[in-house]
């Protein structure tokens, strides 16, 4: 079966910490399975992920609009449209928006434990914008 959504009808998630906001396409809400997360993201200049990694999951970010930075154990590089950045399962990584930064995410499989590294527990909360609540896994 396959599934046609549109962005204007599917969940906003707002971070609880301000500046990033989430919609994803893929999801076990959505579509029933758990193999793959994937959506796009958007940062206000300034806003940045936690340092953080999953347990269990291999990530991908596809830069489409802004510039920003990612952070590994391989150091700070800068990131702009067209780049492709892959994170390996258990890396530590963080993303942070110079400009407003649009992004596609996705990450195989859907079922991990994410762990923050500097930063705190409200950094996995994210607030729909129909009132309730999503917590990262």
């Amino acid at each position: 079966m396959a599934y046609l959504f549109q962005e204007s009808e599917l969940p906003k998630l707002l971070s609880t910490v301000p500046g990033r906001e989430r919609v994803f396409f893929v999801s076990k809400e959505l579509t029933g399975m758990d193999d793959m997360l994937a959506g796009i993201m958007r940062y206000r200049a300034g806003a940045a992920s936690p340092l953080h990694l999953h347990e269990n999951c291999e990530h991908f970010y596809f830069i489409m609009e802004g510039r920003g930075t990612v952070e590994t154990h391989d150091g700070i590089r800068r990131v702009e449209p067209g780049d492709m950045i892959f994170i390996p399962a258990e890396d530590r990584h963080r993303l942070r928006a110079l400009d407003p930064l649009f992004y596609f995410e996705f990450q195989a499989p859907n079922r991990f434990k994410t762990t923050i590294l500097d930063g705190t527990k409200e950094d996995l909360l994210w607030e729909r914008v129909d009132g309730k609540v999503w917590v990262q896994s």
